[in-house]
């Protein structure tokens, strides 16, 4: 049985992943030989006044499928009360993306056992914006919707391959499995029925591996942040026919709009979200894990060169301000109190542990150092002090 285990009295913390800071062959075929998303990072500069760029990390650019660059980070994170990673994980039609930071450095890490993941199937079309120029088209590098086949063999990988592993995230028994684009999903089997049918085949073959069933998760989003990405209409009743067991958000920006120019201030940003979050629990009779959103700059995938201007469906974009790590720990401390008052399980995802060229990550960098992760520290404890530990193994 996996050590680990959702309790009904307290909040799990997770935080998506974002791996493209190691070397993958697809990048080196379009962006050259090394090309790692850190090139990105060091290239950054101020657009606008009061614009901090470059964002610098404090631990240098590291090479996250190295296993003792990643022994560090699952070690800030237990250290500061993170219970989990949320990989983005990608697969398409013609194999895998990304997948050497989970294959090469997490799962090889020597302490993995400190750490619980999941995967979230980042199964969008993924759009060459490393950058994005104003002038030039939305130019699709791998399409997001996979073969009926190649679902069959994606689900299959996954359950052999990850719901088996002792740290993998379950949620009362079962493996958690999110979906980032649900247009793209319903459009592989061509219908909400047909879907439904391969979901209700996905279950049944996690049922046969051991576990009670599924836990199937949707991420929901009422406006778009990457090109191409389309809004579903009636998106409750949606996700009600395809059974799944909760939904959750990636980011803030899905939900909010930035719409003060260049910097949205994050206090704004949070309270026009907390509205979002008591919609979303009127509108689902499945639980809604919130997401709390440490920033937003995503200035860094833009093309330099270009004049900065927001523009629509596109990268260049407003961001959000006065997102200091005190103002990340009162919105921390709104959501533990809210969360303390619902049944569980309760969860919680943090936007991002790593999303360095969006400006959404609580890795520690030469201007803040430890700063995020000292809050949420502060906030809900250390994964490794007794009262959580006692949680995690009872």
């Amino acid at each position: 049985m996996n050590k680990f285990h959702t309790s009904k009295d307290r909040t799990r913390v997770g935080c998506y992943y974002f791996p493209n800071y190691h070397v993958d062959p697809r990048n080196e075929k379009v962006h050259g030989p090394g090309w790692t998303e850190w090139q990105l990072v060091k290239l950054a500069m101020p657009r606008f006044p009061d614009h901090q760029q470059p964002k610098v990390p404090l631990w240098g650019h590291e090479d996250e499928a190295d296993p003792s660059v990643m022994e560090r980070k699952i070690g800030a994170a237990a250290d500061h009360g993170i219970d989990h990673f949320i990989f983005d994980w990608y697969h398409y039609e013609d194999g895998p993306y990304l997948e050497r930071c989970l294959e090469q450095g997490f799962l090889k890490a020597a302490n993995v056992d400190r750490i619980e993941f999941g995967l979230m199937w980042a199964n969008h079309d993924w759009i060459n914006i490393h950058p994005m120029s104003r002038s030039f088209g939305k130019e699709l590098l791998y399409p997001g919707q996979v073969s009926p086949r190649m679902f069959r063999t994606i689900t299959d990988l996954i359950i052999d391959r990850y719901f088996s592993h002792p740290s993998y995230l379950l949620v009362e028994g079962c493996p958690y499995f999110s979906v980032y684009d649900l247009a793209k999903f319903i459009a592989i089997h061509g219908s909400v029925d047909a879907t439904r049918k391969a979901i209700d085949g996905f279950r049944e073959r996690v049922r046969a591996a051991g576990f009670p069933d599924l836990h199937f998760n949707a991420v929901a989003w009422g406006q778009p942040v990457l090109p191409g990405e389309l809004v579903i209409k009636n998106l409750p009743e949606l996700i009600a026919a395809l059974g799944f067991d909760s939904v959750t958000s990636y980011v803030w920006i899905h939900h909010v709009a930035l719409n003060k120019s260049p910097f949205t201030p994050f206090d704004e940003v949070l309270a026009k979200y907390l509205q979002t979050w008591n919609r979303m629990e009127e509108e689902y009779d499945i639980p809604y894990f919130p997401n709390i959103t440490m920033g937003w700059d995503n200035s860094p995938r833009t093309l330099q060169s270009d004049v900065w201007e927001p523009l629509p469906e596109s990268t260049f974009s407003n961001c959000i301000g006065g997102n200091t790590p005190e103002a990340f720990r009162r919105a921390l401390e709104i959501y533990r109190d809210r969360l303390s008052c619902r049944p569980g399980p309760n969860f919680m995802s943090i936007n991002a542990w790593n999303e360095w060229t969006e400006g959404s990550y609580i890795e520690p960098d030469t201007k803040n150092g430890m700063g995020y992760l000292e809050a949420i520290a502060k906030v809900f404890g250390s994964v490794a002090s007794p009262v959580r530990r006692a949680l995690a193994i009872s």
